[in-house]
């Protein structure tokens, strides 16, 4: 009597953890419950500011804090409100908003103009000083902002960059763009490189080898990269604060608008909070799977 190798296979499969017909091993579920449980923690100061948004600024102070919208009638509970978005609204959040998308926007794509090209030739092209330059990269995030604001102020002032968008967008340029090159150099570095000699053989020119063969390979990386760039530069507050005044002031600097001299209105803070960090959220949801894919790269070989 013969037995089939499924039916021998199966049971270590389910032995192991691993779903017939997929290649996942699955969980036992201590800890299943063990990850949902600090996935939970971590995630908790993000729901409890979406939650105090539908507060009122009375409901927002209360100890022990209501967490259940529900009503005021069960333990911890509230009665939601939408009132503090409005609030948001009427105190001119659009232009704020808008001011970091422009800004955020275009530093971002400058990013990837800058940072490709300068990736893929320290990887596929690479020099004698093809470290030396890294290392320069490295080197300009070694001193942190406030050590060199006044040279960027006073610089600022003179080219007439005070209070102008375009001022954030060089800033936000040359903050990430040493971590996009030495991202973006990772992923270069995962490339076979049996598939760059093929396409030279082919007679592929550098033009043909970046942009045919080598950005559709990196494509989660690079995606991965402009996310981690984007977030960056989205919460930026220091350069804003200090360069900006009315006309290019972003969204981090309408936030402590709420921290006033009678108090904190945590209500108001809670909303625009929700609403700042709504963008980034979506983004990241609607590129999920690139983004895992790209900060897994190169992770297994």
């Amino acid at each position: 009597m013969s037995i089939s190798v499924p039916s021998i296979i199966r049971p270590r499969a389910a032995a192991k953890g691993v779903r017939a017909g997929s290649k996942v091993e699955q969980a036992g579920r201590f800890r299943a419950v063990v990850a949902w449980a600090i996935g939970l923690v971590f995630f908790f100061p993000v729901l409890y500011l979406v939650i105090t948004a539908f507060k009122t600024e009375a409901a927002a102070v209360v100890l022990p804090p209501s967490i259940l919208p529900f009503g005021d009638g069960l333990p911890l509970s509230f009665t939601p409100t939408t009132e503090n978005f409005g609030a948001v609204f009427d105190r001119g959040f659009a232009p704020f908003f808008l001011h970091s998308l422009v800004a955020v926007g275009i530093s971002s794509v400058l990013i990837v103009v800058l940072a490709v090209p300068c990736a893929y030739s320290l990887v596929w092209r690479r020099g004698k000083r093809s470290y030396d330059i890294l290392f320069f990269f490295l080197s300009t995030k070694f001193l942190p902002a406030v050590g060199v604001i006044i040279p960027i102020f006073v610089i600022a002032r003179d080219l007439k960059l005070i209070d102008n968008l375009l001022a954030l967008v060089v800033m936000y340029t040359a903050m990430n763009l040493p971590i996009a090159i030495w991202l973006l150099r990772s992923f270069f570095d995962e490339i076979p490189a049996d598939v760059m000699q093929a396409a030279r053989v082919d007679g592929a020119n550098l033009r043909q080898e970046l942009q045919e063969i080598a950005i559709p390979m990196i494509m989660p990386g690079l995606i991965a990269t402009v996310f981690i760039c984007l977030i960056f530069a989205w919460n930026e507050f220091f350069l804003a604060v200090n360069l900006m005044a009315t006309r290019g002031a972003t969204v981090p600097m309408f936030m402590i608008s709420f921290v006033t001299s009678e108090g904190l209105f945590w209500a108001k803070l809670a909303a625009a909070g929700t609403m700042a960090m709504l963008p980034v959220v979506v983004l990241g949801w609607l590129a999920q799977k690139q983004l895992v894919r790209g900060l897994s790269l190169g992770a297994v070989k």
